[in-house]
């Protein structure tokens, strides 16, 4: 039988009291205030130095998993730019935990996604749902059975749940403000008719923003059809928004994957970006820095949206999803300016 370890064993080796230590492995932590990178570096050295192997020689059982699990993060398409952009900064911050992280494709239209929501658990310690992913069944079921959640870029008025969030309400005022120091007067916003229903709400926050600037006419709002696998668009959609009467110089998009064929349309009719019309994207893509006219675009907070993602689910696990405090975090974005809609 090997040596027990003791909790003034690993407390010497990382500096810091005793009690600190025995607060970590009974799972009082959260309780007192420690922070989440001491809690793993005490549970990593745990493991470590034999911690939980000398409690299972001697018949006893431990407060805090021995082990630290996977989370998962299930989205609605690997395509997406913001679930490329966001995960290198979720696997550092779930690194820095000691907490392993594997992401999870929802296909809306594979029925064996509704009898996998129940498996998860076997696979997965906690999951995060990014956006159309939180669906009303889903959120369901987990709430159902105390399974640790948090959603990602989704907010559910009707659930106290815990969310992370980019306040689109304050990027729309960014963008409405740029505009208006620039001296713009008239505006369309564009949107694929396909995710329509989920910009609805950010649109109007920014026909809001819009509405306390008294010198710029109220925007129009274009849905765009596009062919099925095909990124074409129809320039008659809105081609007549571009001409008198009601002559665009700027043009806000809401999804960073309309940017580009837009980009070319525009090119393809000899418009340019932004002597004919500005272009500002409400959200950023891969190379909108490397376009012939870069793309002013809203930024997503990603570091500081991976970090609160990965203190909260990591709390939600510790606290077998029965965590007593629900928490909506919503993170400023930044404007980046470039020259689709710079200065005049």
């Amino acid at each position: 039988m090997g040596k027990k370890i003791k909790n003034k064993d690993l407390a010497a080796r990382l500096g810091v009291s005793s009690t600190l230590v025995s607060l970590v492995l009974n799972n009082k932590a959260d309780q007192q205030g420690i922070r989440k990178d001491t809690q793993e570096k005490v549970l990593n050295l745990a493991r470590q130095m034999g911690y939980f192997e000398s409690l299972h020689e001697n018949n006893e059982t431990s407060a805090v998993s021995e082990k630290p699990g996977v989370m998962g993060l299930i989205v609605p398409s690997l395509n997406d730019p913001f679930v490329i952009q966001i995960t290198q900064h979720l696997q550092k911050s779930f690194s820095r935990i000691g907490v392993g992280f594997s992401i999870v494709t929802k296909d809306p239209n594979d029925q064996r996604y509704d009898r996998l929501i129940g498996a998860f658990k076997k696979f997965y310690s906690g999951l995060i749902l990014l956006g159309d992913a939180a669906d009303d069944n889903t959120i369901r079921t987990l709430r159902a059975t105390d399974y640790p959640f948090i959603l990602l870029e989704k907010f559910v008025k009707s659930l106290r749940l815990n969310t992370v969030c980019t306040d689109t309400k304050a990027g729309a005022n960014l963008i409405v403000n740029h505009l208006d120091n620039l001296g713009y007067k008239s505006v369309i916003i564009v949107s694929d008719r396909k995710s329509f229903r989920n910009d609805v709400s950010d649109i109007q926050n920014i026909i809001d923003a819009f509405d306390q600037k008294h010198d710029i006419a109220k925007p129009i709002v274009v849905e765009l059809d596009r062919p099925f696998g095909g990124d074409e668009i129809d320039f008659a959609q809105f081609e007549k928004y571009l001409r008198p009467p009601y002559r665009a110089d700027v043009m806000i998009i809401m999804n960073a994957n309309l940017v580009y064929p837009l980009m070319t349309l525009l090119r393809n009719k000899k418009l340019r970006v932004p002597q004919d019309i500005a272009v500002v994207s409400m959200e950023e893509g891969t190379g909108f820095d490397l376009m012939f006219s870069p793309i002013t675009c809203l930024r997503k907070p990603l570091s500081g949206m991976a970090a609160k993602v990965a203190n909260m689910i990591w709390s939600e696990v510790k606290n077998s999803g029965k965590g007593k405090f629900k928490r909506q975090v919503n993170i400023f974005p930044e404007l980046i300016v470039r020259n689709s809609c710079g200065s005049i």
